[in-house]
């Protein structure tokens, strides 16, 4: 040995200390660009100290890492130096192939692999500390860190890439937000969970996909007899009626039961003063989503809407209610909401009306039919068998299988639906 170890102690403990120095600008380059952005965001607005000084960090992400880069190689260049006179003082003139194996090993495993996932798993208790002497080595070495990022911005430049970063890096789209909200798991309660995503769903649903088609509307032909609209008002199950004249297509007004209590005190009542207790009727076309159609029922103060076609022909009625059962799910107290569509059967299949909506089964029975034309299911199985099927048909809708149980007046009523297990279709198949 050429030195004794009272000269060697020193050189030890300089590679130790670079070895620590290194492990520190490794796990923070991997903490900083580890944090989530919008938890940073969110202790920034609650003034973290810790979270404010790394959010003003990010803000220049090439100077961050230049500083961190620059601080990094220099410890890392002179640990190497440090080791290979602390290797010649032990062992005379050692393989350099094995002096940088030795070396790698040791950065490896102590400055690079076990800083850098400590500080992905645990970020923010790497990063905020190491905020406060990164901000200090930034200031001290910004002329060289300035430097380095001009050669380095001019570089990426010439390689036919763009030096700033992209403002629109940090903001989420609508499936990444859907995304987000899916992997919340415990952290939201499960009901609002799923309004969350009804949410997010309203700008890919319209109108026309909830509406109350025409033909099950409820209203009063004022042509009819004056008792019968009073009896008909008397039994009513909805707050708002529509009132036309012989065809629905010609609605005179919207009449609010509540307004019928004047009615009472009218000693000769007659349809005129029916007429003028009934309101404007607020037309809307077919196509707007519900996310639109929600803020115009708030900013215009109504409730409901007569949906029309691109000809003005009424398609049916949507309601404010109808919008907010899309988000937070059926709550009516509406007795014909009692009837229920889909009724489940002992083998596994589902009896349901041909006119529920498409929607509304995949919602139920989280199915995955095609909503995307027909938006009943007679309209569907109609538009897969192009023509008005017997009763007796039977469909495979995608893998959905569709019995046809009863067909009246060019209309399909009734059909069973299943969806078959793994081990059925495998026999279908086998069955040719």
């Amino acid at each position: 040995m050429s030195q004794d170890e009272s000269s060697l102690a020193p050189l030890i403990l300089s590679f130790v200390a670079l070895i620590i120095a290194s492990a520190y600008f490794s796990s923070s380059e991997t903490g900083m660009m580890s944090l989530n952005r919008y938890r940073l965001r969110h202790l920034v607005r609650s003034n973290h100290a810790g979270a404010k000084r790394a959010s003003k960090l990010l803000e220049a992400p090439d100077k961050l890492i230049g500083v961190i880069l620059i601080g990094n190689n220099f410890v890392n260049f002179l640990a190497a130096s440090i080791a290979t006179s602390i290797a010649i003082a032990f062992f005379g003139n050692p393989s350099p192939i094995i002096t940088a194996v030795a070396l790698t090993l040791v950065v490896l495993i102590f400055a690079e692999v076990t800083p850098k996932t400590i500080a992905a798993l645990y970020p923010e208790k790497i990063a905020y500390p190491s905020s406060l002497l990164l901000a200090l080595l930034l200031k001290l070495l910004y002329p060289v860190v300035w430097i380095v990022n001009v050669v380095s911005n001019t570089l990426v430049r010439l390689l036919g890439f763009k030096a700033e970063g992209n403002d629109q890096q940090d903001q989420l789209s609508h499936e990444e937000l859907r995304t987000v909200v899916h992997e919340s798991g415990g952290r939201i309660p499960r009901r609002r969970h799923g309004m969350l995503l009804n949410i997010l769903d309203l700008e890919r649903v319209t109108v026309d996909d909830i509406l109350v088609p025409r033909h099950e509307l409820i209203g009063i032909d004022i042509e009819d007899d004056l008792d019968d609209i009073l009896l008909q008002i008397s039994s009513a199950q909805h707050t708002r009626l529509p009132v036309y004249k012989h065809d629905i297509d010609n609605i005179v007004g919207i009449l609010h039961l509540r307004s019928t209590g004047k009615l009472i005190g009218i000693e000769e009542l007659n349809k005129s003063a029916l007429i003028r207790e009934t309101a404007e009727p607020y037309y809307i076309p077919e196509s707007t989503p519900l996310h639109t159609q929600l803020f115009n029922f708030q900013k215009k103060k109504e409730r409901m809407a007569v949906v029309v076609d691109e000809y003005g022909a009424v398609k049916g009625i949507i309601t404010l209610e109808d919008i907010l059962e899309e988000i937070v799910g059926e709550f009516t107290t509406d007795l014909a909401a009692s009837s229920k569509d889909i009724h489940p059967q002992d083998d596994g299949s589902f009896l349901i009306d041909g006119s529920a909506s498409v929607r509304d089964i995949n919602r139920v029975l989280a199915w995955e039919l095609d909503s995307s034309g027909a938006k009943t299911l007679n309209g569907l199985l109609t538009e897969a068998l192009e023509s008005i099927p017997d009763s007796s048909v039977c469909i495979n809708l995608d893998g959905y299988f569709a019995e046809i149980v009863q067909v009246k007046d060019n209309v399909i009523r009734t059909v069973r639906m299943w969806r078959p297990t793994d081990a059925i279709l495998e026999e279908l198949d086998s069955d040719g």
